[in-house]
């Protein structure tokens, strides 16, 4: 059940990760409540990251093991199987980059939430830093007076009316009632020590915080850059930008696992904290402060009464006493700024100021801070299905990536419409070419201007005559291989070639008798 007060109640959150069963290292039971510094408690917080540790073994275990079977097993790379098996690559990816996208955007709602978490924190500890240090001004203020100013005026005055027995005895009643006051501020506690010990857990607080918050901010725009190469290398059909986000996205991987283990155990901590934060709180403080101090600015009950105001009242009582005769200019200033200090220290004293600081606190640890931890621990869950689903494309998206060079297999080097022949042709000017043909001759110039040494096409007139016609009377330039066929495709067979060079030899002896070269 939640620990419930008219001012605080725990979430239910705080009573889900309060409720988890606790185990050291060697499987015993532990108690859940809070005790950073016992020995027990912390094997059980460290079990959780060793949890946490296993699950990425797991992971990495069953990565390898598809993987390996993805790489040995011989995929079929028939015409009818590429589309689909390219479709399933891009929406599987497309899923992959989405549930990246989200839990990035969990993150940062989460990392937001426990930085604001610890910032109200901090405000809450500088609040009661300000007011306990305004406590012991008061206090070391208001003795010093009693105790040296008052003093002196004394010792003073009793020297001018030695003679006066009826002053003396009002001077004598003075110097008491200074005492009085002064033993009276010595009850109230000095909170020196706790505004040192506080003043630490900000710093450090503040430190680990601004680290914390930093390196998952790092952490999200790495993801997002990982999602990015994925797109893109999938986009282009680059194997250099899948290559460089596999090995990024097992960082990653391993970086998300490694977060979510440490969520778990500042989230499960900070849990057993907000479930009994007054206990944890008294326990702490024991030694230091008395426990009927701590527990009147813990609980602040408007039926409890303030543990100092019987101090507070015999201080006004003595001030009230010491109203002399008017004349004495000193001890009546001296008085006034007692009665000022007296009220001040009244106001600081009561629980409802501390009592708010601490209630704030509560607020920023319990609530925001373990949500975004919450949502941090989702982050990592999510971020690691993500990278786990793209590594698990890997070798699909690699062969995705492949089939441009491979649809090239089975072209002869020596076709003219082999792309990759042209290209090694441009470089290698002695290799084997096939001879160009004249068709026609030139509308700029006769047939005497072209030149002698070119090879005059065997092909019969007739067909040279009609693609004149068929291009408007324009005389053209054509290759041999495109006369009596259509345009022939980009790319063909070895098979294909021979049937054609045997059409291409037909058309030699038929014709070659006709128009000898």
């Amino acid at each position: 059940m939640p620990v419930a007060r008219v001012e605080y109640i725990a979430p239910w959150w705080v009573v889900w990760l309060h409720s988890l069963p606790r185990l050291g290292l060697r499987l015993q039971p532990v108690d859940s409540t809070f005790r950073p510094r016992d020995e027990s408690y912390q094997e059980s917080l460290l079990l959780l990251g060793l949890v946490a540790a296993v699950g990425l073994g797991l992971n990495l275990v069953l990565l390898a093991a598809y993987l390996v079977c993805a790489c040995c097993c011989r995929q079929d790379d028939a015409a009818q199987t590429k589309r689909p098996r390219s479709c399933c690559v891009t929406w599987t990816a497309v899923v992959a980059a989405l549930i990246c996208c989200a839990a990035v955007g969990a993150g940062f709602y989460g990392n937001s939430e426990a930085n604001d978490g610890v910032y109200q924190l901090l405000y809450a500890l500088d609040n009661a830093n300000h007011t306990f240090s305004g406590i012991d001004v008061l206090v070391s203020g208001t003795t010093q007076k009693m105790q040296v100013d008052l003093e002196q005026h004394l010792a003073r005055l009793g020297e001018i009316f030695a003679a006066r027995g009826d002053y003396l005895q009002t001077l004598k009643f003075l110097h008491q009632t200074a005492g009085s006051i002064i033993v009276q501020m010595a009850g109230v506690p000095a909170w020196t020590g706790v505004t040192e010990q506080l003043t630490e857990l900000a710093n450090q607080t503040s430190y680990v915080e601004y680290y914390r918050w930093l390196s998952y901010l790092l952490l999200f725009t790495l993801d997002l850059v990982l999602c990015l190469l994925a797109c893109l290398g999938l986009a282009k059909r680059s194997r250099c930008l899948l290559a460089s986000m596999l090995c990024c996205g097992v960082l990653a991987l391993l970086l998300s696992w490694t977060s979510l283990a440490a969520d778990a155990a500042v989230a499960v901590g900070a849990s057993d904290f907000c479930a009994a934060p007054d206990t944890f709180i008294l326990n702490v403080t024991e030694g230091q402060v008395r426990p009927e101090v701590t527990r009147y600015y813990l609980f602040c009950s408007q039926s409890a009464s303030s543990p100092f105001q019987q101090a507070l009242t015999v201080f006004q009582r003595s001030l009230t006493a010491m109203q002399i005769q008017k004349d004495l200019l000193g001890i009546q200033l001296l008085l006034n700024s007692s009665e000022s200090s007296l009220h001040q220290l009244t106001a600081l004293l009561d629980c409802r100021g501390l009592h708010k600081d601490y209630l704030d606190a509560l607020a920023g640890v319990c609530y925001d801070g373990l949500e975004g931890l919450l949502y941090l621990g989702l982050f990592s869950l999510l971020a690691a299905l993500a990278f786990s689903i793209m590594t698990c494309l890997g070798p699909g998206a690699w062969k995705h990536c492949a089939r441009r060079d491979r649809d090239y297999d089975d072209i002869d080097d020596d076709d003219p419409f082999n792309p990759q022949a042209r290209r090694i042709a441009a470089h290698s000017p002695s290799r084997g070419q096939l001879r160009s043909f004249c068709s026609y001759s030139s509308g700029l110039g006769s047939q005497g201007s072209l030149h002698p040494t070119q090879t005059v096409s065997n092909a019969p007139v007739s067909e040279y005559m009609n693609q004149a016609a068929l291009f408007g009377g324009s005389p053209r330039y054509e290759n041999v291989p495109l006369i009596g066929r259509g345009s022939p495709p980009p790319t063909y067979s070895p098979s294909m070639r021979a049937t054609y060079l045997s059409v291409a030899d037909e058309h030699l002896r038929h014709y070659g008798n006709e128009f000898p070269a």
